[in-house]
């Protein structure tokens, strides 16, 4: 009845999770996942270029468009359902994993406590995100390796972890080496009835589902090595120094973790023989990390599978450590690792980069609702980064909508920029190119972009008026962090890095608010466009010379639609 308990404890922490984390992390959450699903099932969405090319398995969108067709069968697929519910089933499978952790660990006290404080994975333990389901199936797995014992059970969830996820292998391949070594089974029977079975009757289910839905015979695990790791695709969406996941990485999804995984290390050094299980997977973490780093893209979701093989490390030192420490050390400890990771998992969970979330309520109402002159529905223009907001997934309603498209350069030609990078570099000129202006009722019904490219399109926002501004993030002026930054640098005797060139470009295509803009419609123009109310504290619209002036480009005749 206590593991019931626990259990219930447990789930419902990821319940909440589900609620309270409100705010927008990668895109993979949406575009890798529930835009997927939703195409599948109802047959209008967005599939980007990873769908196009085959690099993505459709096993894990198929679950969340199973779920989907349930609901449209029983004609409850509203489009708050279709947000929440994937959400909950993630959430159920992280509750499951979480409690395989706490039975993995003997039970111990430490190990609840530590899989339910970490501010990461209450960050993304419920999103719908390949690697949530990763560091899950990572789990799940290592509660069933043989540590002790010659159980193969864990093999199952492993190779589908793998299938899934490739990069995967880099902790299953030393583990998997570890089990032949220790087993007392024949190594030659153990491989061939165990290993090689099992991997290729998974694979054998994941290609033979793939091939049906991307409609050729592909194994995905191979085309997702062949962009990501052979071709260095990733690169094109940053690179970062090879250290980055022991300096940076780590250390962050970790958070105040970080120090007792450092008095973790430690003791397993010190006493190897003490700590088996630790030592294995101290080695299974410096080898993951070792090979991760020679990829030059990195983001700190890829560690996000090493959480759980650093949680036991602590756990398994701080049990012992409980035995000797004093009472008030425990709850000290226990506090200040309770407080540490609160305080991340709030800010981030609530406040920071909400601004997406809120949006895409407000648009769903725009696209359910809004009637042009002519009793059209309404065309939505996304003038940001791309993929800065979910898309029909959030907004369950087949209107036509457009954002700026980032695809890689996978023909490999020279100079080349994606359609994102072309806007921002003269976002008047790419508008006058792309966007037709005449007759009025030609331009999108609504505009959404971040408050800083306001003024640098305001000509065009002459026939707008502002609809909504949404709070998105809190922006610290680089000129204040530069100064940290060069105090930092100096105090260790290290080159400052220009925090100015490095981070200009990112921030001056986000900002502090995300603005909706809706065209006038005929019969508007007079009322909204005579300049600001003084008794207003924000203007609708920009006062600006009449769109008609403006010279267009050649180009124009490029439609929208």
């Amino acid at each position: 009845m206590r593991l019931l308990y626990v259990f219930l404890l447990i789930l419902a922490v990821r319940l909440a999770s589900v609620f309270v984390v409100q705010t927008y992390y990668v895109p993979d959450e949406y575009w890798q996942s529930l835009e997927v699903a939703h195409k599948l099932t109802f047959g209008y969405g967005y599939l980007t270029w990873e769908w196009v090319q085959g690099i993505r398995s459709y096993v894990y969108p198929l679950l969340i468009a199973g779920l989907y067709k349930i609901l449209a069968l029983l004609q409850l697929d509203s489009a708050h359902l279709l947000v929440v519910l994937p959400r909950i089933l993630q959430a159920l499978l992280s509750a499951y994993s979480d409690y395989r952790f706490f039975v993995w660990t003997g039970k111990r006290k430490w190990a609840l406590f530590l899989i339910l404080v970490p501010w990461f994975w209450f960050y993304t333990g419920s999103r719908t995100l390949a690697n949530t389901l990763e560091a899950s199936l990572t789990t799940i797995a290592l509660s069933y390796f043989p540590w002790y014992g010659e159980s193969t059970a864990y093999l199952w969830p492993a190779a589908i972890c793998c299938f899934l996820r490739p990069t995967a292998a880099v902790i299953w391949l030393p583990l998997s080496l570890y089990h032949l070594r220790k087993s007392r089974q024949n190594a030659l029977e153990l491989i061939l009835k165990r290993f090689v079975l099992i991997g290729l009757l998974v694979a054998g289910l994941g290609i033979a589902i793939d091939t049906y839905w991307h409609g050729q015979l592909i194994v995905t695990p191979y085309e997702f090595l062949k962009y990501n790791i052979f071709n260095n695709i990733g690169s094109f969406y940053g690179s970062h120094p090879w250290h980055w996941y022991f300096s940076v990485g780590l250390p962050t999804v970790l958070g105040i973790n970080t120090l007792p995984f450092i008095f973790g290390v430690m003791e397993t050094v010190r006493k190897s023989e003490k700590y088996p299980v630790s030592k294995q997977l101290l080695i299974t973490i410096f080898l993951t990390l070792v090979v991760l780093s020679a990829v030059e893209h990195k983001e700190f979701r890829f560690v996000s599978s090493l959480l759980p093989l650093c949680l036991y490390v602590i756990t398994d030192a701080l049990s012992r450590w409980s035995i000797r420490a004093s009472s008030t050390m425990l709850w000290t400890t226990a506090l200040v690792i309770l407080v540490g990771n609160v305080m991340p998992a709030w800010y981030l969970s609530t406040v920071h980069q909400k601004g997406p979330i809120e949006l895409m309520p407000k648009l769903r109402d725009i696209a359910r609702e809004y009637k042009d002159e002519r009793e059209h529905q309404a065309n939505i223009l996304f003038l940001m980064p791309c993929h800065s907001t979910p898309y029909y997934s959030h907004i369950h309603q087949n209107v036509t909508m457009r954002f700026l498209t980032c695809e890689p350069n996978l023909e490999k030609k020279e100079q080349y920029k994606d359609e994102a990078d072309r806007f921002f570099e003269d976002p008047m000129h790419w508008i006058n190119s792309h966007i037709p202006m005449h007759p009025l009722t030609a331009l999108p019904t609504h505009v959404v972009l971040f408050d800083p490219l306001a003024e640098n399109i305001s000509v065009f926002l002459r026939n707008y008026r502002l609809l909504h501004r949404i709070e998105h993030a809190e922006v610290t002026p680089l000129e204040g962090s530069q100064a940290l930054v060069d105090q930092l640098s100096e105090a260790l005797g290290a080159q400052s890095p220009n925090l100015v060139s490095l981070l200009q470009n990112r921030q001056s295509r986000t900002g502090r608010s995300i603005l909706v803009y809706q065209r006038l419609k005929k019969g508007e123009e007079n009322a909204f466009n005579r300049g600001p109310d003084p008794g207003q504290n924000e203007p609708d619209v920009h006062d600006h010379p009449p769109l008609e002036d403006l010279v267009l480009a050649n180009e124009n005749e490029n439609l929208f639609n």
